[in-house]
């Protein structure tokens, strides 16, 4: 709807310039030729709006119409940043605008005026194309903001329930387990110094069941210490296979080099997916507009990861974090023996290395 409506007003636009220019009444076939020129080349202002404006001086100069190099010139403003290139063409159209008067005798007065006049005119579109530009700048950044925080409440729920579920399982080791040991330990004693067949039946077959609980029990406590997302322990564990359905989810323009050895553990598997994920993550928060690198590299050593990014091509804003990504990271290749390096690029971008010893991925 907000296309449509945009759409709309930009033919609206260019209407007006039809009209400004056909109210000049070009007569000559030169000026008719520049006029229709000016106004065609509107249609081509989203793609190349530099040149439009550049087609649209002689029909301001020539004939006077001055509304197609204006809405040319807030093209230009909203498709660039460069200074030196908006006011270039501030220039240009201000003295377009003055040409054609210059067979007119100016008092001193008027001649000020006029240079007055014809300033104001061509800093407007200028400045009113920056402001939709922030304008559409802003929206951008609101949404990543918006993105940013729901991260960090994911992250911080995955926190609080990691945390709650390691704590149940110490609870469980300590307590539970303690119990049913003792319990197995004095079945097997009974079992030893009965001689009632019945008995040593019973002390045996309570012996195999308390064996059997704890054997359940630490299958329990394992899935509780390895799960902390919002979805059970049960849920298959990301592994090499799903990166590029990472990747190709992400929203970045990542290219992928190298690929790691046969026959890695699944730990490291979900370690180097794990690193890749959240290095996309602060990608996609801390350099918009970036385009990033994922090389997977290794030698007789070491297994290494590194993400790569380019500098941020839109303007960034600080944006709310709690710090649990790299920290993740880090203690997961710690688990494993490894490193992970998180260090700026000389141009402004940012990399991110994991170090693993290969003698973790034959595990």
């Amino acid at each position: 709807m907000n296309r449509t409506k945009a759409l709309l007003a930009e033919a609206g636009l260019i209407v007006l310039a039809a009209l400004d220019a056909v109210f000049n009444r070009p007569t000559e076939y030169w000026d008719i030729g520049v006029v229709v020129l000016a106004v065609g080349a509107l249609l081509f202002h989203r793609r190349w709006p530099v040149l439009v404006f550049v087609l649209t001086l002689p029909a301001l100069v020539l004939v006077g119409s001055v509304l197609a190099t204006l809405f040319a010139l807030f093209a230009v403003s909203v498709r660039y940043s460069h200074r030196v290139l908006l006011t270039a063409c501030g220039l240009v159209a201000a003295v377009g605008y003055f040409f054609p008067g210059l067979e007119f005798a100016y008092s001193r007065t008027d001649m000020v005026l006029t240079v007055i006049y014809a300033t104001m005119t061509a800093a407007a579109p200028i400045f009113f194309g920056r402001l939709v530009h922030a304008q559409r700048e802003l929206a951008l950044r609101l949404a990543d903001i918006r993105a940013a925080r729901e991260h960090e409440r994911v992250l911080d729920a995955q926190a609080i329930l990691a945390a709650e579920r390691n704590q149940l399982a110490r609870e469980m080791h300590d307590v539970v387990s303690h119990q049913v040991s003792l319990i197995a330990v004095q079945a097997g004693a009974m079992g030893v110094s009965t001689r009632d067949p019945d008995m040593k039946a019973a002390a045996d077959n309570v012996r195999k069941l308390s064996v059997d609980t704890l054997d359940e029990l630490r299958h329990m406590v394992n899935l509780l210490r390895a799960s902390g997302s919002h979805t059970t322990g049960l849920t298959p564990q990301p592994t090499l296979s799903d990166l590029d359905r990472l990747v190709a989810g992400s929203g970045i323009e990542t290219t992928m080099t190298g690929a790691a050895p046969e026959g890695i553990d699944t730990a490291v598997q979900r370690t180097i997916y794990r690193t890749i994920q959240e290095a996309l993550t602060n990608v996609r928060k801390h350099a918009p507009g970036s385009t990033a690198t994922v090389d997977i590299s290794h030698d007789d050593t070491d297994l290494t990861v590194t993400v790569t990014n380019t500098p941020p091509t839109r303007p960034t804003l600080a944006l709310p974090s709690a710090h649990h990504g790299l920290v993740g990271i880090r203690e997961r290749a710690a688990l494993l023996g490894g490193t992970v390096k998180a260090t700026p690029t000389t141009d402004g971008g940012f990399r991110l290395e994991l170090r693993l010893p290969r003698t973790s991925s034959r595990r």
